[in-house]
């Protein structure tokens, strides 16, 4: 699941303040002198928490960086990551650099592209957190890559998402008893609205599943892809998202409620499917729909797919702003969110399910072993389904988009 991606237009202002009176930072490079430095600390960890999986997986981290570094883990509840990163704006604005009241982020998209412009964020430190190498970024680029931007070592990878389809197979049953098959592109998607009025949605926009529906639709409609990887106003808006506008227009007629409501979020979009109001849905943590089966919020007959073509996938991070007290603890849990322990506890359908950024491949036999899925499990997707990824836009797309969405669509 990716974390949240929030707009921040109104929240810009170019704040390009020195470091000084700023409290001298720990040295990421000296662990030992880390841990020690960290013990007792506080660690505020600001993050979304719309899914209360999530919730209980923090919940299961705070206990355990408690009983192993004697951090206490706070959890900061927010709806939008916009709240954490306008507080460490305001809180730069009044000059205060060294008592933030943020320790810790689960951030991506333009959330770090917007504190990294503005000198919000401390770093770089992944590097030096002992379980990064586990990720063999050299193998793995996507784990240093943010919405096309590089990280420079200033967030540290925690999860995978990535667009997962899901439908249930009853309702695709036809008179043969062969189930049909679900749509396999955007174009297709709206011929399979039209035959089956009210039984797709997507959820309302500024959401984060939402918006990323709107950029996967985009990526498969528009002439103009190279467009999408560069800044928006390098780049004519209202022609290359003409396409998008035009489809939208044919779609939200078909949509549930005939496109006059929208979900609010991801997990309100499962409800409907749990409770037979849709047959097809989407995600962007690709192990959702078997962890919901398991726990009987969606039925057996439910089936995950990835279309032909592939879908957005991104890793999702957590930063440490600049001004924060405690960025010895906050480094410890970051690196903590990377152990094995935690990656293959979080990817656990009873847990989460959220995909794991170290690289299983090359781990040890017996940790690799801690990742094994469930493949008996009917909604879980077959081996292999998640190869084809696209990459993000760049990350001031998210925000174009939401914006014309809202004037376009806003009160209809």
């Amino acid at each position: 699941m990716r974390a949240p991606f929030p707009r921040l237009a109104a929240l810009l202002p170019a704040l390009m303040l020195t470091s000084a009176g700023l409290a001298a930072a720990p040295d990421p490079s000296d662990w030992e002198a880390m841990l020690d430095e960290a013990r007792g600390q506080t660690v505020y960890w600001y993050a979304w928490a719309g899914e209360q999986r999530t919730n209980d997986y923090i919940d299961w981290v705070a206990g355990r960086v408690e009983a192993q570094f004697d951090i206490a883990l706070t959890h900061v509840k927010v709806g939008d990551t916009a709240e954490a990163v306008s507080r460490v704006l305001a809180e730069k604005q009044a000059g205060n650099h060294d008592a933030g009241n943020v320790d810790l982020i689960w951030i991506n998209g333009e959330n770090f592209a917007t504190m990294k412009a503005n000198d919000l964020l401390f770093g770089p430190f992944a590097g030096s957190l002992p379980n990064f190498a586990l990720t063999h970024p050299e193998h793995n680029p996507e784990v240093v890559t943010d919405f096309t931007l590089p990280t420079e070592g200033y967030e540290s990878p925690w999860g995978r998402a990535q667009i997962t389809f899901y439908y249930d197979s009853d309702e695709l049953r036809g008179d043969s008893q062969e189930v049909a098959a679900p749509p396999q592109d955007i174009p297709a998607l709206l011929a399979w609205a039209e035959a089956n009025p009210g039984r797709f949605t997507y959820p309302r926009i500024p959401d984060f599943t939402g918006s990323t529906f709107l950029k996967q639709a985009l990526i498969e409609l528009t002439d103009e892809d190279d467009a999408l990887y560069a800044p928006v106003d390098e780049s004519d808006f209202a022609a290359v998202t003409a396409p998008l506008w035009d489809y939208l227009d044919a779609l939200h007629p078909h949509l549930w409620r005939s496109g006059r409501q929208f979900p609010a979020t991801g997990p309100e979009m499962r409800s409907l499917m749990g409770n037979g109001e849709l047959s097809l849905a989407f995600t962007f943590t690709p192990s959702e729909p078997a962890a919901a089966v398991a726990d009987l919020e969606l039925p057996e007959s439910t089936r995950s797919y990835i279309p032909q073509g592939g879908t957005l996938g991104n890793v999702h991070f957590v930063a440490i702003p600049y001004n924060s007290p405690h960025k010895a603890g906050a480094m410890v849990v970051a690196d903590f969110l990377l152990s094995p322990e935690a990656q293959a506890h979080k990817q656990d359908l009873a847990v989460w399910g959220d995909r794991t950024v170290l690289d299983v491949t090359r781990l040890a036999d017996d940790t690799r072993a801690l990742f094994a899925l469930d493949e008996e499990n009917p909604a879980m997707l077959p081996p292999g389904a998640l190869e084809q990824t696209l990459p993000e836009p760049h990350p001031s797309w998210m925000t174009a988009l939401q914006d014309a969405w809202q004037a376009r669509y806003i009160g209809q």
